[in-house]
């Protein structure tokens, strides 16, 4: 019987979504899996199912959890490896990952994720780009501390969930990037639980398809 149950929205739109899940799926917790349609917003269907009336949402062992930082954050407490052994390092990654999840609004907006969709050359408001700037350089940094091919060394973790969904708007819409950050996302998308994330997607209802998102915006 499993253990509880993670709440979450389609898998081919939902960033949030995605960071919780791979945290989740990284722990190995034992929890039954509910994927409720989205709309471009919180559905009714979500309201009932979630305290925030937002996705992810997390029940474990009697614990309930909501936004996608604090569902990683309960994951490394029970599988403390998800963050970086090093103090100093550790704090650098969740730096890094608070500032990933409170801002790059920009980016978010110009380039939503649509995951099996391409729109090269879309999407590059002066915000956007503005953003990409920012994320380069932190990767570049991490990267070079680290040696990768992931933020902190050789294995996928905390961090790289958070920045999973920024991964994907990349490989959807192809803004100029640096060839570190390039060799970075490409890391990011061959890892097995991102390989299911996407398969899972590509399996979803076409019903569930959003036009909104299945188009690039207009000049």
């Amino acid at each position: 019987m499993a253990e509880g149950r993670l709440v979450i929205g389609t898998k081919m739109y939902s960033s949030w979504s995605l960071r919780g899940w791979l945290a989740v799926r990284l722990a190995a917790l034992d929890v039954t899996e509910v994927v409720i349609p989205l709309a471009g917003g919180a559905t009714e269907a979500v309201k009932q199912a979630t305290p925030a009336g937002m996705v992810p949402y997390l029940e474990h062992r009697g614990c309930r959890v909501w936004e996608s930082l604090a569902i990683v954050e309960y994951c490394a407490e029970l599988v403390p490896g998800l963050w970086p052994a090093d103090r100093a390092a550790r704090a650098q990654a969740r730096s890094i990952a608070a500032e990933m999840h409170a801002g790059f609004r920009g980016l978010r907006m110009a380039m939503p994720m649509s995951i099996l969709n391409r729109f090269p050359g879309q999407g590059r408001t002066p915000e956007a780009l503005a953003d990409i700037a920012r994320i380069e350089a932190i990767w570049r940094e991490a990267l070079l501390d680290s040696g990768g091919p992931f933020l902190f060394g050789e294995k996928f973790g905390a961090v790289d969930a958070m920045f999973a969904p920024v991964a994907c708007r990349f490989l959807t819409w192809e803004p100029e990037l640096s060839e570190t950050s390039r060799a970075y996302v490409q890391a990011v998308r061959a890892h097995p639980l991102m390989r299911r994330w996407y398969d899972e997607a590509a399996a979803e209802p076409a019903a569930w398809r959003l036009p909104k998102y299945e188009q690039a915006p207009s000049a």
